[in-house]
């Protein structure tokens, strides 16, 4: 080349320059096939080493169970009613004068309520006093009589007739005495009833005739108010057939193993516990359900009769089963199934019996061993044999992952 330049030093510039640069494009061609060549290399070398290690481990929240007793606890929905309603109803007819109460006051059992116009009945005691004081004088008079006659008769000074009728009189004024007494406590009673109290305590009611009314007694406007007593309350729910089966004995006792507690609207527990004080003794043929009531004391009456509350009866519990959630057991047409890790983390298909649902997990009685390591989610990328990289499960987990469908379920032989 430097011979060629020599010889042609200016009309082959031109000609020695192209002939370098093709000859380094040749070197760098050259060089990218080497380049390339061994990206090749490594990338089949890299496929194969990822064909012998195996897909990847799924990620998943494992938990180690353990048997474990687990209360019977039932549901219901409940009434608050008072443990006394009272119609506090006019015992004497007249006139409606005064209200000696404040409409939803608490009051106490012979508290003053009503006033009805007792002046009729100051007139009816007045009359009735009267009559016993001239019944008395006549029974006074007829004792004298018969016992003046007594001592004529013995010295047959008398007809025997004449004392015997006597006798008679005495007797006849004994009786009639007795009638006018009896008038008078009536009519002090009458008396009395036109000032109405309270028969219970509890909490009064609207008034139901105001001041200036008439009012008859026996009849629909004798009704005054109402009295609800809420100190206890009772609280009235039902059980359905299946609930009961639940129980021990199949049904509930009023006894120390059944706690009754109540569930208020804003979701917090009432602090006082309940006492079964009625059961049914039949099932309702048309809600197959049995009627049950429950007392409870009401001290700061936090229980106003009408109200809706949740009841939570718990009635023994279920021995040595585990407790699994939901979002952890799948079902096919087979019946409930689990993945359960084996010694080298992969997952294997566990059919489990369950019974009742407990809160959020279901509780399995059967299929299930001390220690075993249950898969809690990411059950759509599981299947038999798949190798699994345990996780500690959150202390508060998002939501529960669906199960997969049963089609995506593998059967278990």
């Amino acid at each position: 080349m430097i011979v060629y330049t020599r010889r042609l030093p200016n009309k082959n510039f031109g000609t020695s320059r192209e002939s370098s640069m093709l000859q380094s494009f040749r070197s760098f061609s050259s060089l990218g096939a080497l380049l390339a060549l061994a990206a090749g290399l490594g990338d089949s070398t890299a496929s194969a080493a990822t064909a012998s290690a195996g897909p990847p481990a799924v990620p998943a929240q494992v938990r180690t169970v353990q048997p474990e007793n687990v209360p019977i606890v039932l549901d219901a929905v409940g009434q608050v009613q008072g443990s006394k309603e009272v119609e506090v109803r006019a015992r004497v007819t007249g006139i409606l004068l005064k209200r000696l109460y404040n409409e939803g006051a608490l009051v106490r059992a012979g508290a003053p309520l009503f006033q009805i116009d007792p002046a009729p009945y100051e007139i009816a005691l007045s009359q009735a006093q009267a009559q016993l004081a001239q019944e008395r004088a006549r029974q006074e008079q007829t004792r004298r009589e018969a016992g003046r006659l007594k001592d004529l008769a013995e010295q047959r000074a008398i007809s025997q007739k004449e004392f015997d009728d006597a006798v008679s009189a005495r007797k006849l004024s004994d009786a009639t005495l007795q009638a006018a007494e009896a008038n008078v406590r009536q009519a002090e009673l009458n008396l009395s009833y036109t000032r109405v109290t309270a028969p219970v305590s509890g909490i009064t009611g609207r008034i139901a005739r105001s001041e200036g009314s008439l009012v008859t007694a026996g009849q629909e406007s004798s009704l005054l108010t109402s009295i609800v007593q809420v100190e206890p309350v009772w609280v009235r729910f039902s059980l359905s057939e299946s609930d009961l089966a639940k129980v021990p004995g199949r049904k509930l006792a009023g006894d120390a193993k059944t706690d009754i507690r109540l569930v208020l609207p804003d979701g917090s527990l009432y602090a006082q516990k309940g006492r079964l004080n009625f059961a049914a003794t039949q099932i309702d043929p048309r809600l197959a359900t049995q009627e049950l009531r429950a007392e409870f004391d009401n001290p700061r009456v936090q229980l106003l009769p009408g109200a809706f509350v949740r009841v939570r009866i718990t009635a023994g519990e279920y021995k040595n089963v585990f407790q699994i959630p939901q979002s952890a057991v799948f079902q096919t047409e087979k019946g409930h199934f689990l993945f359960v890790l084996d010694s080298e983390n992969k997952a294997t298909i566990r059919p489990v019996q369950t019974g009742e649902w407990s809160g959020q997990n279901w509780l399995v009685l059967a299929g299930l061993n001390p220690g075993d390591r249950v898969v809690l989610d990411n059950l759509l990328k599981l299947r038999p044999s798949v190798l699994v990289s345990p996780q500690t499960p959150d202390a508060n987990p998002a939501a529960a992952q669906k199960a997969p469908p049963p089609d995506a379920a593998p059967s278990a032989k």
